[in-house]
């Protein structure tokens, strides 16, 4: 894959600095970048590596223009524009390519055009699959599943039955959706599985990591709407929806009918007690024990930073005392105090 600086600034609409006719075959960070590769300062932190950059070409903000001796990109964001290039400069292959003479589609199924399924995917009965969408190798689709256009899904993604997948999706290998939400009643002992009668409803553009699981809904739908980022590792339990434009970093678990505002930042290994809302635009920090309903906007932690095993075993030993030592300070604060 190779472009010049001028294909790169006019799909950018970046002020551009240098000869146009810079040919530019790769991306590379600021302090690795040799010639004909390019790259981006986001970090002013890293601004002596912008005067020493090999790199053909930077982008950069037009603050940082002064520093920079080689052709540069102007952009208000360089990060972004970055993270366009690198699409311009994709070579990831195709989760499939055309139809494998192993691949298992039902008569009743639905195939689009332009279509690919990869070899031993199953399609089963009434299943929907729109144009231009991709289906890896040893992916299950279930009955009446739909398959949005353009949407691509790796090798080994099982779609249940019944679950809907909007357009332009990515799904990652191993994630499984429209599995069995936990749900079961005890009997004198005895676990009374719950059929999980509802499904999952997934919007569009949405991108699902690695060996993340969806569990359908109890009674009604588990929904991820539009604009959904989802990272690998991650729980979404039954009646769980989740909204649009929010980002979720991996191994993060979600309980059962959870509701998950707009625009929020999930930050990975937190966990989400069941049956309760959290507003638009919330962000939860990393390791974050969620318990109750948030409905102020704001960042949200309770991770504890790590420390010394030392000093982590006298913390934990004074823990089950903390309330005689806050009684025994706040009387000795009472009797230190002026009468």
């Amino acid at each position: 894959m190779a472009l010049t600086l001028g294909e790169i600034a006019e799909k950018l609409h970046a002020e551009l600095h240098g000869s146009p006719d810079t040919v530019i075959e790769k991306i590379a960070n600021l302090e690795t970048a040799q010639p004909g590769e390019i790259s981006f300062l986001s970090d002013p932190k890293y601004k002596s590596a912008l005067e020493k950059t090999q790199a053909s070409a930077v982008i950069i903000k037009k603050e940082h223009l002064e520093h920079c001796k080689t052709a540069a990109l102007v952009l208000p964001d360089p990060y972004v524009g970055f993270a366009y290039v690198a699409q311009m400069m994709d070579t990831t292959p195709k989760a499939a390519d055309g139809i494998a003479p192993s691949a298992v589609i039902s008569p009743s199924a639905s195939i689009g055009s332009d279509v690919s399924v990869g070899a031993n995917a199953v399609i089963e009965d009434g299943a929907t699959v729109e144009d231009g969408a991709q289906i890896g190798a040893n992916c299950f689709v279930g009955k009446n599943a739909r398959i949005g256009a353009r949407t691509k899904l790796w090798a080994n993604v099982s779609v249940y039955h019944n679950v809907q997948i909007g357009a332009d999706c990515l799904i990652q290998s191993g994630t499984v959706i429209g599995s069995d939400g936990f749900g079961y009643a005890n009997q004198q002992g005895q676990w009374i599985k719950i059929p999980q009668l509802g499904s999952v409803v997934i919007g569009d553009k949405v991108e699902i990591g690695a060996n993340t699981c969806i569990d359908r809904g109890a009674v009604g739908d588990t929904v991820i709407e539009s604009n959904v980022i989802i990272d690998n590792l991650c729980q979404i339990a039954h009646n769980v929806r989740i909204g649009t434009g929010t980002a979720m970093a991996g191994a993060a678990v979600v309980a059962g009918s959870v509701t998950i505002g707009r625009y929020c930042i999930i930050g990975g290994r937190s966990v989400f007690n069941g049956h309760i809302s959290i507003c638009d635009g919330t962000t939860i920090a990393g390791a974050t024990s969620v318990m109750r309903t948030i409905t102020k906007p704001g960042t949200y932690s309770s991770g504890v930073p790590e420390m010394e095993s030392t000093k982590w075993r006298k913390v934990m030993a004074c823990l089950p005392m903390i309330d005689e030592i806050y009684k025994t300070a706040r009387k000795a604060m009472r009797l230190m105090s002026p009468q």
